[in-house]
């Protein structure tokens, strides 16, 4: 058993140093390497300590390591925190990188204004709304969106021809000051 703890402990320098190192960027480790290398290390050196000093038949923790059990313990679980964010980030990135590869998927938008709104955007078309009656409330049409998103009552629309080069968004309130029309991507 003591054996074993060694060779744990053996493990948690490398880990540290590798967790540091992707830390200040002297390699890649992705969002979530240096969170899962610095938590993986101190937690496999409490682990082996833990084990280690159990082998022995004393109580664990000794009175003088409880302080540094529950630092190691808080930078633990900061570390699951950080690596969690890290998940979350890299899967909204591949989320946004396929929304944008498969904008078509998305929601067609006719969208009428009582205003001009001058866009100029590759693949959006503007067009006059004749005047059927005196006072109509909306004078112009857009077509070539799509709805990116729905929320607050507001609409995020982007033109259908929208890459990240390129990219130009339109937020329109989801109210009686606009008329709107879907169509199936």
């Amino acid at each position: 058993m003591r054996r074993a703890c060694v060779v744990v402990a053996a493990l948690v320098v490398p880990l540290l140093v590798l967790g540091f190192l992707a830390g200040f960027e002297v390699f890649d480790a992705g969002p979530m390497g240096t969170p899962l290398l610095i938590g993986g290390g101190l937690l496999l050196a409490v682990l082996a300590r833990m084990m280690y000093v159990r082998g022995t038949g004393a109580p664990y923790p000794l009175t003088g390591e409880r302080a540094a059990v529950g630092i190691s313990v808080a930078i633990i679980v900061l570390c699951a925190f950080w690596a969690v964010g890290g998940y979350a980030q890299q899967k909204g990135t591949a989320d946004a990188e396929q929304l944008a590869r498969h904008l078509y998927r998305r929601p067609a938008v006719v969208l009428d204004t009582s205003e001009r709104l001058y866009l100029g955007w590759s693949g959006v078309r503007e067009t006059v709304l004749p005047d059927v009656e005196q006072g109509a409330r909306f004078r112009y049409r857009y077509e070539g969106l799509r709805l990116l998103a729905h929320a607050g009552g507001r609409m995020f629309l982007v033109p259908r021809t929208w890459t990240w080069e390129t990219g130009n968004g339109l937020i329109v309130p989801f109210d009686a000051t606009v008329r709107v029309a879907f169509h199936p991507g």
